[in-house]
Order: C-alpha cells, then structure tokens, then sequence
C-alpha cells in the first residue's frame, strides 16, 4: 500500500507541472496544446512498444473497446475543460470540474456496484469544499454566482469536462484489472491523440506557427505531466479505488499553486492555505478505504 501510494504522489507532482507548462505555451489555442501533448506521448510509447515486440493481438476485444472508448473520454475531458477556461471565470471552472469524485462516486455505485465507504464519501465532501474555499479566495464568492450566457455556456463546459474525466477513471479501472500498464495507457493515449487530431483538423486549427519554446514546453508536457504523471495514476488504478485516485488527483492544484509561487512569484492567500488544509485532509481520510478489494 505504501509503495502504491507512492507511486501515486509522484503522479500528482508529475501532473501539477501541466498548469505551469501551458502558462508557457500562451501563443498556442487550449486543444492544440492538448492534441501535442497526446501526440508526442502516444508517438514515444508506440516507438517503445515495438522496441519490446509486444503484440496488441493478446489483448481481448472488451479490453480493446473500453481502452479506446478511455482515450476519447480523455480526449473529451481535455477539450472541454480547456475550452470553458475561454468562457468563464477561473473559479467557476475550478469548482465546476473539481465535482469529479462526486461523478466517480456515483458512476462506481450505480455501474460498477462499487461500495461508497464513508471515509470516501466524506473525503469527496472535504475535496469539494476545499475547491469551493480556494475559489472563492481567488475570485470573490461573486465570481461562483455568475450566470450571464456566456459564463454559463464556460460552466457547462467544465462540468461536461468533469464527466468525462470520471469516465476515463472508471474506464481505467476495470480494465487495468486485466492490462498491464504499458499496453493500457499506450492504447488509450493513442486513441486519445488520434480523436484529438481529428478535432483539431475539424476545427481548422493550425499545427505550426507557434514559438519554439512552446513546442518545448508541450514535449515537456508530454513527458512529464502526460507519461510520468498519468502513467503513475493508472498503474495506481489497479490498486486504488477509483474515487480515492479521483480525490487525490486534486493535490494538483496544491502542488500548480506552489509552482506557481516559485516560478511566478503568485502568493498563497488565507482561503488557498485553508482549501489545501481540507483537500489533504480529504486525501488522507480516503486513502484509509482506498484500496480495492477482491471480488
């Protein structure tokens, strides 16, 4: 449990740099940020799985199916949240997507007949708290009430993005009971960067013309946040319950905070300080009933 639990804080640090490296990339649209983030780490991972001779012919058509049906929800999640950033405050969208243990709790219950300890529940009620305090001091409490058209459209967006990021943890963790990681996340962030490329052509979005250092920080982004952090996470997947990884997951806005302090020099207020109190608490408190069980 230790050793699974570790794994899985290294994948949090791992992804809390995502926020950090598209603060970076400001000259490059939200979804094509996420389109090379995909590419660039389906590209290593397929190169890898050839350099081992794995064969994709082992795996069964379900496993198949719901690890390709993974990579568009995560696709999805990537293209909605991103694209609410554009039409709603910060806050709101933080909150708004951050009812994801909620989604996992509910989809776990009613789908995969999953029991909801209470140690679960009440970790997603202090996670949800603890977004709603750190929005609130960063935007003002107003921010949370707004509900003009277009900062609905945004808030619409970010809850459409939480869904589908719930999916892509549930999809995870039943398969991952039988794939091994290397062969899950090379499926699923493939089939995820070929749904985003889709998008993006779909969309007119162009592929070039961005700053060099931007197509740095996306390898970057790709290797740190996407392969080591959403690596860990899954390989986690086959330990953890999907509503304690769902929780833990939000220490990324704890650790994009402080990056954000050190590379940006932005200060931790009252409020950041008491909802990362209540977030690690929740964490904690879920980590006790966490574990799969058998059967």
């Amino acid at each position: 449990m230790i050793r699974t639990i570790a794994i899985l804080f290294v994948g949090i640090v791992s992804i809390s740099f995502a926020a950090i490296f598209i603060r970076f990339c400001d000259d490059v649209p939200a979804i094509m940020i996420a389109t090379y983030r995909l590419c660039v780490a389906s590209v290593i991972l397929l190169a890898l799985y050839r350099i081992k001779g794995l064969s994709l012919r082992t795996v069964c058509r379900r496993d198949l199916l719901l690890s390709l049906a993974g990579g568009v929800f995560l696709g999805l999640h990537f293209i909605f949240w991103t694209t609410s950033l554009k039409y709603t405050s910060v806050a709101s969208s933080v909150v708004l997507v951050t009812t994801n243990p909620i989604f996992v709790g509910i989809f776990s219950w009613f789908l995969l007949k999953e029991k909801q300890h209470a140690e679960i529940i009440a970790g997603t009620i202090l996670c949800l708290l603890g977004s709603v305090v750190i929005a609130a001091g960063d935007s003002g409490l107003h921010a949370l009430v707004l509900l003009d058209k277009r900062a609905l459209t945004g808030d619409v967006l970010a809850l459409t993005g939480a869904v589908m990021g719930s999916a892509y943890l549930l999809t995870g963790s039943r398969v991952r009971e039988r794939l091994d990681i290397l062969t899950y996340i090379t499926i699923v962030f493939t089939a995820s960067a070929l749904f985003l490329v889709a998008t993006s052509l779909a969309m007119g979005i162009s592929f070039t013309g961005y700053r060099t250092s931007s197509y740095m920080y996306m390898i970057l982004l790709a290797i740190v946040p996407q392969l080591m952090g959403h690596t860990s996470i899954n390989w986690a997947l086959e330990h953890l319950r999907a509503g304690m990884i769902a929780i833990s997951i939000l220490g990324e806005a704890i650790g994009a905070t402080i990056l954000a302090y050190l590379f940006f020099g932005e200060t931790v207020s009252a409020f950041q300080l008491a909802g990362m109190m209540l977030i690690f608490t929740a964490i904690i408190i879920a980590s006790r009933k966490g574990k799969k069980t058998p059967g």
